[in-house]
């Protein structure tokens, strides 16, 4: 049982399991219309695992130590009604506070999801995204370069990889605290990158692109912020070219139900922003 004091809950992560024989695990991008399903060829299992509540010691984690870090930034924008939206007037706050928090010099947002908990209802598309229940990590490597090809001008990318960059993402509760199905995320210093990470490729109609599913570790430390609301984010790293150890690379991180949320919170809405980040 999770401890009543709230400083853990111990909850069920649905971890990857690679196909046999070593051959490449993928998964297809597109659900099928009706049950929300994407063709793939691995499995998963479960794995119940003990997650901290870091609230109070926030600052003890950090993008370069750890992997994610939580601030408080209250958002200007706060409907997220349309695409139109956002894209006009969350993205450029959301830029301006990427830089503030990273000192990053250059910021291109490239996506964003709106997730929203509504148990029943198949996820089949933009509309009915709900959280995502699997442990992993949003690009590899091979697919942050391929993005900052697919995104940035090419006359500017080889000197754009030359410096140290970044893909992080910036998740953030919307409209209600995220009590229900809350985000856990786990401490790169208790993660092997080379046997905990394996590559998956999501096939999308026009391309390929790749992420980490992450296989369990006992080692693993997993951390959360519990009841976090819209004025708190927690900035998620998914790749860094600094890769001499000195600095988290990645974060595995997975929505979560936790045993501890009360019966009656609200379901879960968040968004998440997906940036290049680069440096001078």
């Amino acid at each position: 049982m999770a401890s009543t004091d709230f400083s853990s809950t111990t909850a069920t992560l649905t971890y990857f399991v690679p196909p046999d024989n070593g051959v490449r695990a993928y998964q297809n991008i597109n659900a099928d219309p009706i049950t929300g399903e994407r063709k793939n060829n691995y499995s998963r299992e479960n794995h119940d695992v003990v997650i901290e509540n870091v609230r109070g010691k926030e600052d003890q984690y950090t993008l370069d130590n750890a992997g994610f870090q939580f601030v408080k930034a209250p958002a200007k924008h706060t409907s997220f009604a349309s695409n139109e939206e956002i894209e006009r007037e969350y993205y450029p706050e959301t830029i301006e506070l990427y830089k503030k928090l990273t000192g990053a010099s250059r910021v291109v947002i490239f996506d964003h999801t709106i997730r929203k908990h509504r148990p029943g209802v198949a996820d089949t598309g933009e509309e009915t995204r709900g959280p995502v229940a699997q442990t992993h990590v949003d690009q590899t490597g091979k697919a942050a370069v391929a993005r900052v090809h697919r995104h940035l001008p090419e006359a500017d990318v080889p000197a754009l990889l030359a410096k140290r960059f970044q893909i992080i993402n910036l998740w953030r509760p919307i409209h209600v605290p995220a009590s229900e199905w809350p985000l856990a995320l786990c401490d790169y210093r208790s993660v092997n990158p080379e046997k905990d990470a394996l590559p998956v490729t999501l096939v999308y109609p026009d391309r390929d692109g790749e992420t980490y599913g992450i296989t369990y570790n006992p080692n693993h430390k997993w951390k959360y912020l519990r009841d976090m609301t819209p004025e708190e984010i927690v900035l998620i790293k998914c790749y860094d070219s600094l890769e001499d150890g000195s600095v988290a690379v990645f974060t595995p991180h997975t929505g979560f139900s936790d045993p501890t949320s009360p019966p009656d919170a609200p379901r879960r809405e968040s968004i998440e922003i997906r940036a290049l980040v680069f440096y001078d």
